[in-house]
């Protein structure tokens, strides 16, 4: 990853459900360089999608944020991420069911870690959900970049995007969940 290395950037990797959607939303917020869909948190050497989609590497479609924390907290990035899952679904992700749609956040050093865990304990104590939040939060692994056309999959096919998004059950859910949020 280009500039991973350099002190001004940070990295925040999170499991999501299906990447497609999950690059969209931390796209529009300054000081988010860049969002790279992928996979990572399994055992296979760079995996394919189709590999990823049967089940069998262990890893999670993910997507890797590159961030100005000077211009966006990783607190920030926490709550978008939450704004964008069903925190409770320990099976997949809307329309999409099995390991490589579960949702997780992978940390990259103890602050994270820490800032991540009283994320998680802050929205399972403020009754916003009918069931206990089970993402879990685990050290950041291995990131396999996802084949070319899967990255920024929202500008190159909007059509498709949108209508995936919605007929998933995404867009209702999320809706549902925070509509007083996206009101203020």
């Amino acid at each position: 990853m280009e500039n991973s290395n350099d002190n001004k950037y940070e990295l925040a990797t999170f499991a999501g459900g299906c990447f497609w959607c999950m690059v969209k939303p931390f796209h529009k917020w300054d000081g988010v360089k860049q969002v790279l869909s992928g996979y990572t948190g399994g055992h296979t050497e760079n995996p394919t999608y189709k590999e990823v989609c049967s089940d069998t590497t262990g890893h999670y479609e993910a997507v890797q944020i590159t961030f100005d924390p000077n211009i966006i907290s990783y607190k920030t990035i926490l709550e978008v991420f939450w704004e964008q899952i069903d925190p409770t679904d320990a099976s997949g992700q809307f329309g999409d069911r099995g390991s490589s749609y579960q949702t997780a956040i992978f940390y990259h050093n103890e602050e994270q870690k820490k800032q991540a865990e009283e994320s998680k304990k802050e929205l399972d104590g403020s009754g916003r959900f009918s069931g206990p939040i089970v993402t879990p939060i685990l050290p950041a692994q291995k990131f396999w970049p996802a084949e070319e056309y899967h990255q920024d999959y929202y500008q190159k096919n909007p059509a498709h995007y949108k209508m995936y998004s919605i007929g998933s059950g995404r867009v209702g859910f999320i809706e549902q969940h925070w509509r007083d949020k996206k009101k203020a």
